[in-house]
């Protein structure tokens, strides 16, 4: 069985990403894109459905300690046995050509006998390769896909049970590489990967990047790790960022809650880069800029929720019956339905990214400009209608108020992108349509009986994502309103110290029959990203310890490498959901980053 989705760190090259467990066994890669048929599906089902563990011999066990060697995504596993220490090092080299895993065995003290096991399955577990053997390679083939296994003279490789395996021992100072490439099976000769300057190229590259960030506050260790983990969901080629590189680890074990995040979902890719541009990385905004006006070419009232990685539109959602899904957590998903559905707030997202990005430095261009123009004709027209909304229900359309105050929020930024850009624009539309927007929220989407803005018009639930109202400028954090719906949401929706996305529904809630008021059944964890979001709005409303407090307890929910997944099961003491979500590291950075400026204020006074 595989682990717990804690028990992953992620190793990956900008194009795919792979987990690899405290174990020592990859259960998770899709090769050669992050969206592409996994070759390793352990993760989601069996050994037998693909992965390749090494550790030392003997049943598995975890690995003493582990950890990125310094700000790099090259991961150390460390075992320290009877016989003697050995370390494992795990990264995927930015490529030049083919994506390749490299596993670099080292001893440091004694001699310790170790195992590997790779079991190559295409297809998402379903598909079991031929294999053959040429020189120092083992070539595993199956339809269009062919993995290379390049083993160390000296090793002694064998098949058995569908599996190829090799048995050797380490001693101090010893240093044994093994690498996976994976090509098209009609490709007929491999690329030589020299191990050891790969690992110092890639260590060397990720550092670089890494010492530009301009975070210097004192939670500096988790922000990197968090901007790196972002970078590493970024698709180089066309600067598209994945929501996740995983799909289908459940909201709730058991539950049908599982989605495949191998996608840009416009939302998801705009938060991202609001945080890389809050640590200095300004090459990326403008390469996610350039995908968004490819991706989103054509008639804006065909604007979609999620495109594929180059801006592809169609991403049907099916399911794999012949993967049990984690922990028997069916069905496993392939594709998202979302993509049909209509969020308007991904106009304020888009909106609010791109001026963002301007006032980082990055000039407007003016393909760019129409291109936003016709966005915003788009939202002139659509703004009335209901939509699913940001938590993407599928329990029928309603007027999400978070839905209206994005909509509100792109069209403050189009007032304000125009007035500081000067460049042509129907300012005294969009500053009637910003007025109109905001009239309808505060006019529908407030509770005067209570005296808190509500998740959607006509209902008394409470939703999470209200607490944008503050985090948008929508209004002041002194407005009682604010403060009113900030400490409501905070007492009804935590769980277990943390908080919900919203309510489980209620007779006022749009429920459907026999399910929660998102149409799904069963129920779910706290979502990581809301207590990071109410920690946001504490410190705006004046409350900065509380605030601080908060941040630091969310930020422990994270694993011994700072990766977060979607949510926490606070009962069972774990984490939930695709693994690492971008929108968790998203929303730390953000808290971070604004927890420091609070300090820094507050000292200077």
């Amino acid at each position: 069985m595989p682990g717990r989705i804690e028990d992953y760190g992620i190793v990956g090259d900008l194009e795919t990403a792979a987990l690899v467990g405290r174990d020592g066994s990859v259960d998770w890669l899709c090769l050669p894109r992050f969206d592409s048929p996994a070759a390793f599906a352990g993760l989601l089902g069996t050994d037998g459905h693909g992965h390749w563990r090494i550790a030392p011999a003997g049943p598995p066990r975890h690995c003493t300690r582990r950890g990125y060697t310094g700000d790099t995504l090259v991961l150390e596993s460390l075992w320290e046995t009877p016989g003697g220490t050995v370390r494992v090092l795990d990264f995927m080299p930015p490529r030049d050509r083919a994506p390749r895993l490299i596993r670099i065995v080292e001893g440091l003290s004694g001699e310790v006998p170790m195992y590997s096991a790779l079991r190559l399955r295409f297809n998402y577990g379903r598909v079991l390769p031929w294999v053959r053997r040429t020189g120092h390679h083992r070539i595993a083939t199956a339809g269009p896909d062919s993995g290379w296994l390049r083993v160390p003279p000296g090793v002694h490789t064998f098949g058995t049970d569908g599996a190829t395996c090799s048995e050797f021992t380490v001693r101090a100072g010893d240093r044994v590489p093994f690498v996976l490439t994976w090509q098209p099976s009609h490709v007929r000769s491999v690329q030589v990967t020299d191990p050891e300057r790969a690992l110092r190229d890639t260590a060397e590259s990720w550092q670089r990047w890494a010492a530009t960030c301009r975070y210097e506050g004192e939670w500096r260790p988790d922000v990197v790790r968090s901007l790196i983990t972002l970078k590493a969901l970024a698709y180089r080629p066309t600067g598209g960022i994945v929501a996740a590189p995983t799909t289908s680890l459940p909201e709730a074990i058991g539950a049908p809650r599982n989605w495949d995040y191998r996608f840009c979902w416009l939302r998801d890719s705009s938060m991202t880069l609001s945080a890389l541009l809050r640590g200095g990385f300004h090459e990326e905004a403008a390469a996610w800029r350039r995908w968004l006006v490819r991706a989103i070419a054509g008639d804006p009232a065909d604007l979609q929720t999620l495109y594929g990685l180059a801006g592809e539109r169609r991403l049907p959602e099916s399911t794999a019956p012949w993967l049990p899904g984690y922990e028997g957590s069916g069905p496993v998903r392939l594709g998202n339905a979302a993509v049909d559905q209509f969020q308007l707030d991904v106009y304020g997202e888009v909106a609010d990214t791109l001026y963002l990005a301007q006032a980082a430095g990055i000039p407007m261009e003016r393909r760019v400009w129409t291109l936003f123009r016709t966005l915003m004709d788009a939202l002139e027209q659509r703004w009335r209608e209901p939509d699913e909304g940001l938590w993407e229900m599928r329990c029928g359309r309603r007027h999400f108020v978070h839905s209206k105050v994005m909509a509100w929020v792109a069209a403050d930024r189009a007032v304000r992108l125009a007035e500081k850009t000067g460049l042509p624009a129907p300012l005294a539309r969009w500053r009637t349509l910003r007025d109109a927007v905001h009239a309808d929220v505060c006019a529908h989407g407030y509770d005067a009986d209570r005296g808190v803005f509500v998740q959607h018009y006509g209902s008394r639930e409470l939703d999470a994502a209200t607490l944008f109202i503050v985090k948008t400028g929508f209004l002041p954090p002194d407005d009682p309103r604010v403060i009113r719906t900030v400490d409501a949401v905070r007492t009804e929706l935590d769980h277990d110290g943390f908080l919900r996305r919203y309510s489980d529904g209620g007779p006022d809630s749009g429920a459907c029959e026999g399910v929660s008021g998102d149409g799904l059944p069963g129920t779910e964890g706290a979502f990581l990203a809301c207590s990071f979001w109410l920690a946001d709005a504490l410190l705006a409303t004046g409350r900065h310890a509380e605030a601080r407090a908060l941040f630091a307890r969310t930020l422990a929910l994270g694993n011994d490498l700072g990766l977060f997944a979607e949510e926490w099961d606070g009962t069972a003491g774990r984490q939930l959901g695709n693994v690492p979500q971008a929108f968790t590291h998203v929303a730390l950075v953000n808290s971070a980053f604004d927890l420091a400026a609070a300090g820094a204020d507050r000292s200077a006074m």
